[in-house]
């Protein structure tokens, strides 16, 4: 089954609107594309159950309207406090159940083409005492699609990124580079030195940056990745979407 797990170099980073315009994307190109968040912090608790704010902002880029109890497993571990995902778990006495989370992925895996979960922060954010996020991307079997920042620090927050999915044997289909603020003359061209010195030493294909909005907005996101030469093909070659996909 088709999917990648979108994974970022940090909390800010632009993993979400990233995530948002790639299901935008895909589903405009014919891919039964579909998002999950596994792990929410900062969710609030209703009447009819959990609301995730980040897979809201998933869903209103698509089509999709899910019913109550594909929504539940679209987002399985939910905590009210806005926080790192240990400790959101540990003031709500609830850990993080992989097995709740792998239970609901198949489960979605039977309904949709193409699943596209997001991560909560960056890859080494602990789920507790001893697990990290590395292990929740690890536990679902799909690999890793990083978002990464396009101006000055990059280099080192996204091979480090890269180092610690290669040495947990998580395969990385992309790295996207985000322009989280707007760029000046100088900015730009240090934004053009990182993209072409990560596609000199990164082990993954880096495509963008998508330029910065000062509204996000999964529809320019998605016009933003069209523009994206080979990506497509690359989300194929590495098990993203289905190779007979429509492109």
């Amino acid at each position: 089954m088709s999917g990648c797990f979108v994974v970022g170099t940090d909390t800010d980073a632009g993993k979400t609107i990233v995530t948002a315009g790639l299901l935008r994307w895909l589903r405009g190109h014919g891919v039964d594309a579909a998002p999950m968040k596994p792990v929410q912090t900062g969710a609030t608790r209703t009447e009819t159950g959990w609301r995730a704010p980040d897979l809201d902002t998933l869903l209103a880029g698509t089509d999709l309207a899910p019913d109550a109890e594909t929504y539940a497993r679209m987002a399985p571990c939910c905590y009210e406090p806005a926080c790192s995902p240990h400790l959101a778990a540990r003031e709500a006495e609830r850990p993080v159940d992989l097995a709740v989370i792998t239970r609901a992925l198949t489960a979605l895996r039977g309904q949709y083409g193409t699943m596209v979960c997001e991560a909560a922060g960056g890859v080494l954010v602990p789920l507790d005492g001893e697990r990290f996020m590395t292990d929740l991307v690890a536990a679902t079997g799909l690999p890793a699609l990083l978002v990464a920042r396009a101006g000055l620090g990059t280099l080192n927050h996204t091979l480090l990124t890269l180092e610690a999915l290669r040495a947990r044997r998580i395969p990385v289909a992309a790295t996207i580079l985000t322009e989280t603020v707007p760029a000046d003359a100088d900015a730009a061209a240090i934004q053009r030195d990182n993209a072409a010195t990560l596609n000199a030493l990164a082990p993954t294909p880096v495509f963008g940056p998508i330029p910065h909005m000062e509204t996000p907005d999964a529809a320019a996101v998605a016009a933003a990745l069209d523009t994206q030469p080979g990506l497509m093909d690359r989300l194929a070659a590495t098990g993203v979407i289905d190779s007979g996909a429509p492109r």
